[in-house]
């Protein structure tokens, strides 16, 4: 049996981190927005995951986590090259050593922020669906 309250719980911060994500677009802070967007593509991941009886996920890679739900929801597997993308954001926007030369904020667009945001938001709402069944 899942743990939806523990599913909802990460549901609910996922949910977050897309708000920031998009604020953080708003700002011009394309990095961030990057960042963000992947947060709440894994966390919301992981709430799914919850919901199936999972525990102690460990993983910050969403192709992983892709990988895992779509196991247990195929429709998953649709989302494995958004993943790609939204994984490279992790490291990448946050540490200065990442690319050869200047702060990793130098590297981001508005583009690369818009495309992070709308997979982390098509990856929410495919999870959503099955977290609130």
């Amino acid at each position: 049996m899942g743990n939806r309250e523990e599913a909802r719980r990460w549901l609910d911060q996922a949910r977050a981190d897309l708000r920031t994500a998009r604020d953080c677009l708003k700002a011009g802070h394309y990095y961030a927005s990057a960042f963000f967007a992947q947060q709440a593509a894994e966390k919301v991941l992981k709430g799914f995951l919850y919901s199936r009886g999972f525990r102690a996920l460990i993983t910050h890679s969403v192709v992983d986590l892709l990988e895992q739900a779509g196991k247990e929801e195929p429709s998953f597997r649709d989302l494995i090259d958004m993943g790609r993308e939204l994984d490279r954001h992790y490291i990448g926007s946050r540490y200065p050593d990442f690319y050869p030369a200047g702060a990793p904020y130098r590297y981001y667009t508005e583009e690369m922020a818009r495309r992070c945001v709308r997979y982390a938001a098509s990856i929410l709402s495919l999870s959503r669906r099955f977290i609130k069944k």
